[in-house]
This record gives structure tokens, C-alpha cells and sequence, in this order.
């Protein structure tokens, strides 16, 4: 899978911009505010439909206008895909597919797949158990579209059943409609269950490997799924919760409530663990993931490192370098100096100045990382 193009026009602080990418390490630098995380945000929405920082489709264009277009070339297969995004103030954004218009979203994931990397998952294993959710499913959706539909169902019902949680309380007669939507919450609730379980039981083989070379050889994760509840027993829950749950106006059982804890040698790394070792297990997390998508799709995912390798030390910061020789990069910093340091290959420099991108030639930096 290779990201060949995007061309921006009014999104955020370009008004008009076109880039060709190469099929390794491509660097994105200049001074901060510049625009260099625009460029992987419009890659991110081509491949999700959303921003990574759950940005509304409005604060995507450009100041003082109405739409803004995003249109990206991926080849996958040996065959060239165009995503076309036409995102607008007032109306829900238009997609289309080489060209042909899709009627939903979801019509997109797994087209380009991706890898995003920013300062802010470094605290994912810290952070609350949100955070933690956003990840399962970020990656259950790009990987598995069934998912991905048990998902969006599950959150229309919970959103459905909230309002009428709360309605309840002004026409009690609505009651007698509430088991309609309990049987709809615990039909798609099951299902996103015994999908997480799934994925964490694959992701755990990946990321022990991966985990203890970062730590050589003195550390083994384990990733635990913690769901809210069980799917033999969401039922149950559900029923058994009905009356505090119109008492308090929403629903409190279920996998929109779940979380995964790290555990190294029985500690709870997101209580107990220092900062170093709560940033490796993160970033072992995120190389699991390209090693996932490679094992389930037989495809290689694009990464995507925002401003991550200035938050890294050192030996972290070279153990991921020497991970990603294999796979197309796209990375944004302020400057070169740790590439040059690190002797690290770049196939592709641009420099970002206030929305303006310059591609610079004659720069190509070879790589000793990894070799003895």
C-alpha cells in the first residue's frame, strides 16, 4: 500500500497545495504553527472520514470560506484508488471513490490503512480508559468492517437509549418502549465484546516480541482486556440496571465503559509504572500495529509520526527509526539534526513555512541504524 499524492484545497491554512510522496521516508519540518500536522490531519480524514483530533468538519476549512476538498491517490494491489473529500460548513461532507459518490462513511476504511503516531498516544497508557477505547477501535475498524458496523449500530442505540432514559422522566408512559432498545444495546454489545477480546488476544503475540526487544530482554507486556462486562452477562447487566439507569438519565453497563490495563512482570504499568516504562509500552502498541495490519490484510499500512521523535529518548527514539526502514513514512519535526546524527535515510524532504510546502533536493541523508 502506497500513499502516491494528496492535493489540498482551502483546508485549514492551505488554500491550494498538491504533494507527491515517495514510497519510504518522507520529512515534514519548519518552525511549530506552521501547517506540518495539516498535512497528515487531511491523510488521516481521507482514510477515516475524521480528524484525529476530533476536529468538526467546519474548523477543517479554511478561514473565511465555505468548503474545502481533499483529494488523495492511494495504490494498493497494484491498482490506484482516489479519494475525493468535499468537506462543507453547514452540510455533511460529500466522499467518493474513484470518482463514484458512496452514500456511507464507513464505505471507506480499509482503503488506506494507517498508523498514526503523535505526542498525545505516548499517554495512552496513563490517559482514561477513553483514550484506550479510541484505540481498540480505531484499529477494529480499519481492519474489520463487521466491526465496524456492530459499532456504529451500538452507538446509535446508546445514544437513543440515553435520550429516552432522560424522556422517561417527563412522559413515564415511554417506558414501555425501553426494552425494545435493551435488546438492541445487548444484541450489538455482545458482539463488540467478543470482538475486543479477539483483537487483544492477537495484538498480545505481536507486541510481547516487540515490547521485549525495547526493553532488552528485561521486560514481557501483557496486555489485559478489561471489559465493563462480560457478553454472557451484559444482559443480565442491562436488565438488572434499568431502574438506576432511569434514575440517573443513562446507561451505565456496557463496552462503551470498557478498558485495557499493561502489565509487566503482575504490575499495572498505568498506576504503578514509571513514565519510561509507560512510553514504551506505547510505543509498543503502535509498532504492534503495523505488525497487525501486515498479518491480517497482507498489506504494509502508511505510518504517520507527528512530532513524536523529539518526545522519545534516545534509545527509543533509535529502536523506532531502525523499525520503520520497510515502510512508507511520513514524518513532521522542526529539523534535521537528529536524522543527520543518526545517519537515517530520507527519500523525500519538505520544508513547511506558513502553508506553503517546498520539496528540497539534493538531500539524502543514508542510514547506519540497525547495522554493526
Amino acid at each position: 500500500m502506497i500513499l502516491k499524492s494528496v492535493a489540498l484545497s482551502h483546508f485549514r491554512n492551505y488554500s491550494d497545495m498538491y504533494l507527491e510522496f515517495d514510497k519510504g521516508t518522507n520529512i515534514f519540518y519548519g518552525d511549530n504553527a506552521q501547517g506540518k500536522t495539516n498535512i497528515l490531519e487531511s491523510v488521516y480524514v481521507s482514510a477515516t472520514s475524521r480528524s484525529h483530533k476530533g476536529s468538526k468538519d467546519r474548523e477543517l476549512i479554511q478561514f473565511d470560506q465555505e468548503e474545502s476538498h481533499i483529494r488523495t491517490v492511494v495504490e494498493r494491489d497494484g491498482l490506484d484508488y482516489q479519494i475525493d473529500m468535499h468537506i462543507k460548513k453547514n452540510r455533511s461532507k460529500g466522499i467518493a471513490i474513484n470518482k463514484v459518490p458512496i452514500k456511507k462513511a464507513s464505505e471507506l476504511f480499509g482503503i488506506l490503512n494507517i498508523v498514526f503516531f503523535s505526542p498525545e498516544d505516548l499517554n495512552i497508557v496513563k490517559n482514561g480508559p477513553s483514550e484506550r477505547r479510541k484505540f481498540l477501535d480505531m484499529e477494529l475498524c480499519q481492519l474489520d468492517k463487521i466491526y465496524l458496523y456492530h459499532l456504529t449500530k451500538y452507538n446509535k442505540v446508546l445514544s437513543q437509549r440515553n435520550k429516552l432514559l432522560k424522556d422517561i422522566s417527563f412522559k413515564p408512559e415511554l417506558k414501555d418502549t425501553l426494552s425494545v432498545w435493551d435488546m438492541q444495546l445487548i444484541e450489538y454489545g455482545k458482539k463488540i465484546i467478543e470482538s475486543r477480546k479477539r483483537f487483544i488476544e492477537e495484538l498480545n503475540i505481536v507486541v510481547r516480541n516487540i515490547h521485549r526487544d525495547i526493553s532488552g530482554n528485561k521486560e514481557e507486556l501483557n496486555l489485559c482486556y478489561e471489559p465493563d462486562v462480560d457478553e454472557n452477562c451484559i444482559e443480565m447487566e442491562i436488565l438488572k440496571n434499568q431502574e438506576r439507569d432511569l434514575r440517573f438519565g443513562m446507561t451505565s453497563a456496557g463496552p462503551h465503559r470498557d478498558d485495557m490495563s499493561f502489565m509487566i512482570h503482575g504490575v499495572d504499568i498505568r498506576k504503578f509504572g514509571s513514565q519510561g516504562q509507560q512510553r514504551s509500552c506505547a510505543l509498543s502498541l503502535k509498532l504492534s500495529e503495523i505488525e497487525l495490519v501486515k498479518k491480517k490484510i497482507g498489506q504494509t499500512p502508511v505510518l504517520m509520526l507527528d512530532d513524536v521523535l523529539s518526545e522519545l529518548d534516545s534509545s527509543r527514539r533509535n529502536f523506532l527509526l531502525s523499525s520503520i526502514h520497510d515502510i512508507q513514512t511520513l514524518i513532521t519535526c522542526t529539523g534535521l539534526d537528529e536524522f543527520v546524527k543518526n545517519r537515517f535515510e530520507i527519500d523525500k524532504i519538505f520544508r513547511v513555512i506558513d502553508g506553503t510546502v517546498s520539496h528540497e533536493t539534493g538531500i539524502r541523508i543514508q542510514s547506519s541504524l540497525g547495522k554493526e
